[in-house]
């Protein structure tokens, strides 16, 4: 599988490269962000996967999320792929933030127009997972995985459903139950179907009613957000996890709304948290 370098810079004493490939999963070309910190000949360092927002690429991130310093000091290469294929031949909803580009919701699609490209989960669990193994320096037995509310989402989702791959789970601002939210129901009716039962994989408050577990959660959620009330909900992963004995550390930060100088503000921690778990 061939990469495309896109761009290399130096920062925090590190490497941060934008790369583009030809993706399988969604037959488009995908791009994504690295950063890799300077380390010994040789030596394989573990990896932090960073799932982005609606209406977010790779940049965002890249450019707004202050990680590079704390995963330097760390020893953590972090990953930041699209958040949805792209390209003139995808489907898309232009008039709609909230679906088609920018808004995959880390599925893969059933419906038609959206099955064909809209691969998300298959493209976040197994094929970049293995570019990144092929091209970085990476540790494949020390994973961890973070994002941001539909990013949020997808952390809680995929980490959830591979367990015994991921060894912590973070999420800023994340959707913990989208079946249960407008922004959910649109996009998980649009590309899965109507069928409601097939969406629980893809709800985290649902897997966790389900029987999955995870030892080591942490959410964020400012209490100014914007969005808490109506689409987030992060009530509802409370009662979840407290009603079935999972130990999540849920943090509602006071004042802080939904933007990157939230996400910028404890990216830090959360790398250092999962840096424990990383090193355990």
């Amino acid at each position: 599988m061939a990469l495309e370098t896109v761009s290399e810079v130096r920062s925090h004493g590190g490497t941060q490269g934008v790369y583009r490939h030809a993706s399988e999963a969604t037959s488009t070309e995908m791009t994504f962000a690295v950063f890799v910190p300077d380390h010994e000949e040789g030596a394989r360092l573990p990896v932090l996967t960073y799932l982005s927002g609606l209406t977010c690429t790779h940049a965002n991130v890249m450019e707004k999320g202050e990680y590079r310093e704390a995963c330097a000091k760390h020893g953590i290469i972090f990953v930041a792929p699209d958040t949805s294929p792209r390209g003139d031949n995808v489907s898309d909803a232009a008039d709609e933030y909230d679906f088609g580009k920018g808004a995959g919701f880390y599925v893969d699609a059933t419906e038609e127009p959206w099955a064909k490209h809209y691969r998300m989960r298959t493209y976040i669990e197994e094929e970049l997972p293995a570019v990144i193994a092929q091209y970085f320096p990476v540790d494949t037995g020390r994973q961890s995985i973070t994002g941001h509310s539909m990013g949020g989402h997808g952390a809680l989702t995929i980490g959830l459903r591979n367990a015994g791959r991921f060894r912590s789970i973070s999420a800023f601002s994340p959707i913990v139950a989208p079946s249960q939210v407008p922004w959910g129901e649109k996009a998980l009716g649009r590309y899965l179907g109507a069928g409601r039962e097939s969406w629980r994989a893809h709800d985290a408050v649902a897997l966790i009613e389900g029987g999955a577990r995870h030892d080591h959660i942490l959410i964020d959620q400012g209490t100014a957000d914007n969005f808490l009330e109506e689409q987030l909900q992060t009530h509802r992963f409370v009662d979840a996890c407290k009603a079935n004995g999972v130990p999540a550390d849920i943090r509602m930060q006071e004042g802080y709304d939904h933007s990157y100088f939230f996400i910028s503000t404890f990216m830090a921690e959360h790398i250092a948290w999962h840096a424990k778990h990383l090193k355990s």
